[in-house]
């Protein structure tokens, strides 16, 4: 029986995490049981969560990742930079103005 899939977070509370230049913070997990999106629990972080089944060997986790997002954001994948983390779970996205 296949698992069902969680509902991503609106993308209006996704970009509510952006700063001025449309940078977002993520913090990733690959290897995880199921894709996710997830809303900072506190609302002291600003950081979204994002879990990924992929593995992070050779950009597989990172361009999992930025596809989870830019569907749960609508928009397609080259809306989309990694800025920084390539290597790290911590990451750093620009998301492109519409």
């Amino acid at each position: 029986m296949a698992r069902a899939r969680s509902a991503a977070p609106p993308p209006e509370a996704i970009l509510a995490l952006t700063d001025a230049d449309g940078r977002l913070a993520i913090r990733a997990t690959p290897n995880a049981r199921a894709d996710a999106v997830m809303l900072p629990a506190d609302g002291a972080a600003r950081v979204l969560a994002v879990r990924t089944t992929a593995t992070p060997e050779d950009g597989r986790a990172n361009e999992a990742i930025l596809a989870l997002l830019a569907a749960a954001l609508g928009r397609p994948r080259s809306a989309l930079t990694l800025l920084r983390g390539a290597t790290a779970r911590d990451k750093l996205v620009r998301i492109k103005r519409q």
